[in-house]
């Protein structure tokens, strides 16, 4: 069931308007993450033909204790690129997909009736928070679309894994593309694509200093100290095992309830390693550790470290 061309078709699209690395997993039928990788574009365009075909392959599946079911894995991938960013709007009706069609670049259906296009912008302030703020204006203008799109879409000719597709699981199709269409945010504005900053909000003095309630403090960030203090010895020998260090911290992280893009934006704050291989054009490494972290926590959700 899996067409490769249009695979390929996808990943030209993004590639058109500056997409430059791919992080890619698989996910089980149970959304479960399988394994993840970041690619170069050269990478993933000699990769992606096999991909789409193993994906494709079928496999029991254990989806509770009683019922198995045959499937293959769902393949992501999440883009990025150097002077560009990537808005997603998830879950269009007919008429939200007339107002965005002038600003996309590529719009497509991950299952019937639930299309899903990209905007392309380029000239947005640098920082993971201007790009947030600025994602969740262009989402309420839009209206209704999912606002927990996750920056990361299923590859076109690939089928759409979820149990409640089975037997017959959708593939994922291309309606239509605009290969190198990218928009300012003028021309966002221009459209009615941006809704108007929401205003500060200021908290009462009476109540910036409240005392912490126990849910307040499980969501606590972990001591990255203690994580690195506790990582074993690195391949040399000269000290703690960073990337372990990075690890440890993002599956605690989650743990107490911090969603994937959040523990994203705060490893790098806190990881030195981190920083570094992003600075080395490795963007992938940080959304990688995390995945890692998110499938460990999900095989062993009552592992805590002693």
């Amino acid at each position: 069931m899996s067409d490769i061309k249009a695979a390929q078709r996808m990943l030209d699209t993004f590639t058109s308007v500056g997409a430059d690395s791919f992080v890619v997993t698989k996910t089980d039928i149970l959304q479960a993450v399988k394994w993840g990788n970041p690619y170069s574009i050269a990478e993933l365009r000699e990769r992606l033909p096999a991909m789409v075909r193993t994906a494709a392959i079928r496999r029991p599946c254990k989806i509770s204790d009683t019922d198995t079911i045959l499937a293959g894995e769902n393949l992501i991938i999440r883009p990025t690129g150097r002077g560009v960013a990537f808005i997603q709007l998830d879950d269009l009706n007919a008429d939200q997909l007339d107002r965005v069609r002038p600003a996309v670049f590529i719009i497509h259906a991950t299952s019937p009736g639930s299309h899903q296009a990209w905007i392309a912008v380029s000239g947005l302030p640098e920082g993971k928070e201007a790009f947030k703020e600025f994602m969740r204006r262009v989402r309420k203008a839009v209206g209704g679309n999912d606002k927990s799109a996750s920056h990361a879409t299923r590859v076109a000719g690939t089928e759409n894994f979820k149990t409640k597709y089975a037997p017959h699981f959708p593939t994922v199709t291309i309606l239509e593309t605009h290969p190198g269409h990218i928009m300012t945010v003028q021309q966002l504005e221009a459209l009615g694509l941006v809704a108007p900053p929401e205003p500060a909000k200021v908290t009462p003095l009476a109540f910036a200093r409240r005392p912490q309630s126990s849910s307040d403090r499980t969501r606590q960030w972990p001591s990255y100290e203690k994580s690195l203090a506790g990582a074993p010895l690195n391949g040399a020998g000269t000290g703690p095992s960073r990337s372990h260090a990075d690890f440890w911290w993002c599956y605690l992280a989650l743990q107490r309830n911090w969603s994937i893009e959040d523990t994203e934006a705060k490893l790098l704050e806190v990881s030195r390693r981190a920083q570094e291989r992003v600075e080395r054009g490795d963007p992938g490494y940080v959304h990688i550790t995390v995945l890692n972290a998110a499938a460990a926590l999900a095989r062993n959700p009552r592992r805590g470290r002693g």
